[in-house]
């Protein structure tokens, strides 16, 4: 890590909208230990390991076709040195440490970049305790919620500023990873690329222009984006739109329609035991519920059971016509979130997934399906979390005494504490002086009480209370009259709001991570790298399951 960043740690319970299955699951694992296979440790990744079976026929068609997809993704179409070294591995036999997204624009938000840090770090640590491991992270092209991908926040000087690909009616429905970005992207992509400041600010701007064009997909250009930011890192990109991959995979999307009313049962009992214990079901399931998804009129459809037999949009078909259309075009045919990471390991030998915390929360789930279908699972583990502290953002934080908690306490926390802290520095002393002397007087007076009749003590202190109370009220007053005049609190309390809270969340959820890149470069990945720390059963990793505040 660079000598001069700081950093420091915060309990995600201590982070508003943190869910009880994310805290429990980081905080007391034993609590929720039944709904995965293994700990979310160093130990349990290496026990997974032990459990990898992977038939050497599909290793070896499952590599042919990333060597392929990598190239495509790679500059110039020239596979980079290092991805090149672990596809040899993967090969010859070594476990992937996963971890998977939406294929964003312009790389989404910026834990996309944190997961793709935290498998880099947590296979280079197997590797280096000698279990051969390596990167691969699994983009979600079959996704087609356009609406979460099409857009990208900036933070400028002028506010958070959404940069957005508007979506055609002909590609609502469509997988994301297919729909072609188009004429419209190079409006955006300027703004984008005139947006970026700093000393990087050209480097970063010739990778957006290079890989954000008219003729790419969001797939494809997220991917040689991905490539040219993280290239060196031996980091492995997967595209399971690949109709190879479906024909591969074929088998277990027929054992899903096969055991699905099983599967369905299975998981409206896991959820029961979730709710039952006080946590929630990140994926609704209902009677209809089947884990596939297929291709109709061009859109991704639900496939749901309805008595005895399926029924994908208007059309009903029976099991047998069902598993029939899988034999024949695997392509049409996807899974669901639930069966996802199903049909991901029947192409990996998957040793570890690293995800947030709504990951976490469905593989509670998905663990069921794991148990029918594949006979093992991955040990899952948290990825790295970070916000990322820009020094005008600190400098504001220390004038105002402020932490990163006081900022997302939310605005009546926030505007209170700066209120305080915002009166001219002479009534600020006043105020001060008013309180030790206010302390000091009642201070006085409480022996003479006390010997006259020590239950006026009692009175004296609350009369105290009181009375500091009341000063506080007039001092906040004051401050807010201040703040009004000259409008500068409004100004740095959105300033650090939209820098460290914006959208009511954190700063990775909402903010794209290129401006930070733009004025640092890419040595700030190897310092998130290096902070991106991987558990042990000993407890002695610090902050590897909290959210860590990096200040460059």
């Amino acid at each position: 890590m660079n000598a001069s960043m700081e950093s420091h740690c915060i309990p995600f319970h201590e982070i508003p909208h943190t869910t009880n299955l994310f805290s429990t699951f980081l905080e007391d694992f034993r609590r929720v230990a039944d709904y995965y296979a293994h700990p979310p440790t160093i130990e349990g990744i290496a026990e997974a390991s032990r459990e990898v079976r992977l038939d050497p026929v599909v290793r070896s068609a499952v590599v042919e076709v990333l060597r392929e997809q990598n190239s495509r993704f790679s500059p110039g179409g020239k596979l980079d040195a290092e991805t090149a070294r672990n596809l040899d591995r993967l090969a010859a036999g070594a476990v992937a440490i996963v971890t998977g997204q939406q294929v964003g624009l312009f790389s989404g938000r910026a834990f996309s970049i944190y997961k793709a840090l935290s498998i880099i770090r947590c296979a280079e640590e197997m590797s280096r305790r000698g279990t051969e491991a390596v990167p691969v992270y699994w983009m979600a092209t079959e996704d087609h919620d356009l609406a979460e991908v099409n857009h990208a926040f900036w933070n400028t000087r002028d506010g958070l500023v959404r940069l957005e690909l508007p979506i055609g009616e002909e590609d609502k429905g469509r997988p994301t990873g297919e729909v072609v970005l188009g004429e419209g992207i190079e409006a955006i992509v300027a703004t984008a690329v005139s947006g970026l400041a700093g000393e990087f600010a050209g480097e970063i701007g010739a990778a957006l222009r290079e890989s954000y064009t008219p003729s790419e997909t969001y797939a494809s250009a997220f991917g040689k984006l991905m490539s040219r930011l993280l290239a060196g890192r031996g980091l492995i990109f997967t595209d399971p739109l690949d109709a190879r991959f479906h024909r591969v995979a074929g088998a277990i999307l027929e054992r899903a329609v096969r055991e699905s009313e099983p599967l369905r049962d299975a998981l409206l009992e896991r959820s029961r035991e979730l709710e039952a214990a006080g946590f929630h079901a990140q994926v609704k399931v209902t009677p209809e519920t089947t884990l596939l998804f297929a291709r109709s009129a061009g859109r991704r459809e639900a496939v749901r059971g309805r008595n005895g037999g399926f029924v994908i949009g208007e059309r009903e078909l029976s099991a047998g016509a069902l598993l029939k259309a899988i034999e024949i075009e695997p392509e049409l045919f996807s899974p669901s979130a639930l069966l996802r990471p199903i049909v991901q390991d029947t192409l990996l030998p998957t040793a570890a997934y690293l995800g947030g915390p709504a990951e976490i929360a469905y593989l509670a789930q998905a663990q069921v399906v794991y148990k029918r279908l594949l006979g093992r699972m991955p040990a899952v583990l948290p990825r790295a979390s970070f916000s990322i502290v820009e020094p005008p953002i600190a400098r504001l934080m220390s004038q105002y005494e402020l932490s990163v908690a006081d900022i997302v306490a939310g605005s009546q926390h926030l505007r209170s504490r700066m209120e305080q802290k915002s009166l001219p520095q002479t009534l600020a002393a006043r105020f001060d002086a008013a309180e030790t002397t206010l302390r000091e007087l009642l201070k006085s007076c409480e022996d003479p009480l006390a010997k006259l009749d020590s239950t006026l003590v009692e009175a004296l202190h609350a009369t105290e209370a009181k009375m500091l109370h009341q000063l506080t009220q007039l001092k906040g007053k004051v401050a807010r009259a201040e703040g009004f005049r000259s409008g500068v609190i409004a100004r740095h309390e959105r300033a650090l709001g939209d820098s460290l809270w914006p959208n009511g969340g954190l700063q990775e959820r909402s903010l794209c991570l290129l401006p930070f890149l733009a004025m640092r470069g890419r040595g700030l990945l190897d310092d998130l790298e290096n902070l991106a720390q991987i558990p042990d059963s000993t407890g002695s990793v610090d902050c590897a399951h909290g959210h860590r505040v990096v200040i460059p």
